[in-house]
């Protein structure tokens, strides 16, 4: 449920906020995914903001810290920030603080973070953070310094032990992310209580699809991680009027063109979504690709007779795993599986 007082409300700072955003309850964290972990401390912080009579706030990070100490690094992040805000959205939340993470956030120690950043500009009712949250220079401050900061400062803490599914495995970014890498985008939805998605603008391809019965959309991947390069039985967003409408249909991700030749050469990763008994225009529009099932590896084939018998064989595959998984129409608008989490 949404914050009585509209829409969520993004703020690139925290100095001189409006007194509507102060006085709440804060869940702090980079929460890049958005799975369940996060999930019960963004949930928890709801239920003491109806509990207090104020407002659910996140205070969260862009760029995400390891891209700024690592700029090298390939992509890792499980979540654009657009995505994340439509998550935190769907979560309640009625205010972002988003720090701009820079050298100078970097380099603030622990308790001038809680001092400048919580105490004089936030001013939360209460603060909630995961079990495994430091802050502060070179990661100076744990979950026992806030704590000890916050009776100072007069706002109370909720740290919030690691959660774990029905397998007894912890929810953790890190554990989805060797999920996609592995080719295993169902294990992945387990953890984040969600399809994980691709999304991104529709360009223009080559057409060769087009050419064999199957057109496609393209979109590039971004900044978000690279998952298992392959096939993938997908579910497609297509925005229509403010209103996002989905898709079954088949995607393959990767670099290697499937039919070998220098004109189809190209480095970048690349999804191309075929969405089924779908006949539109899609050239421009913002598309979200919801990866549900791995069907193979990428495959080069010797000619075009070959690679469109491949994909009429991807095509049914897709078909009987969309027709058989037990999609939840309400899904676009809550995008999370049902899962509640009462421990702390």
């Amino acid at each position: 449920m949404l914050d009585p007082r509209g829409a969520m409300a993004i703020y690139r700072h925290t100095t001189d906020l409006p007194d509507a955003a102060l006085d709440a309850v804060v869940a702090i964290g980079n929460f890049d995914g958005v799975h369940r972990g996060h999930q019960a401390v963004i949930n928890k912080a709801g239920r003491l903001a109806r509990e207090f009579e104020t407002s659910l706030g996140v205070l969260t990070f862009e760029p995400h810290p390891r891209r700024f100490f690592r700029p090298d690094d390939p992509p890792f992040q499980l979540t654009s920030f657009r995505l994340k805000l439509r998550l935190l959205e769907a979560l309640g939340v009625a205010d972002v603080f988003v720090l701009p993470f820079n050298r100078a956030l970097s380099e603030l120690s622990a308790e001038d973070f809680v001092h400048q950043v919580l105490a004089r500009d936030l001013r939360p009712r209460h603060v909630l953070v995961g079990d495994n949250f430091f802050f502060g220079h070179q990661r100076g401050g744990d979950t026992a310094l806030l704590e000890r900061l916050g009776r100072s400062h007069g706002f109370g803490v909720t740290v919030m032990r690691r959660i774990e599914g029905t397998t007894g495995e912890a929810y953790s970014s890190t554990g989805i992310r060797s999920y996609l890498t592995a080719g295993n985008p169902t294990r992945a939805a387990l953890l984040l209580g969600r399809y994980w998605e691709i999304e991104g603008r529709v360009r223009t391809g080559a057409k060769l699809g087009r050419k064999l019965g199957f057109p496609t959309a393209n979109i590039g991947l971004g900044e978000v991680l690279e998952p298992a390069y392959g096939v993938y039985a997908v579910r497609a967003g297509v925005d229509r009027g403010g209103q996002t409408v989905w898709h079954p249909g088949v995607a393959n991700l990767g670099v290697r063109p499937m039919v070998e030749g220098p004109a189809l050469d190209r480095r970048e990763p690349l999804l191309e979504v075929h969405l089924f008994d779908f006949d539109d225009d899609l050239y421009g529009r913002h598309m979200r690709v919801a990866m549900v099932d791995y069907l193979r590896p990428e495959m080069t084939f010797d000619d075009m007779a070959a690679m469109r018998v491949q994909m009429v064989e991807d095509s049914r595959r897709a078909r009987v795993i969309l027709d058989w998984e037990d999609w939840d129409p309400a899904w676009p608008a809550s995008p999370f599986m049902s899962v509640t989490h009462e421990r702390e």
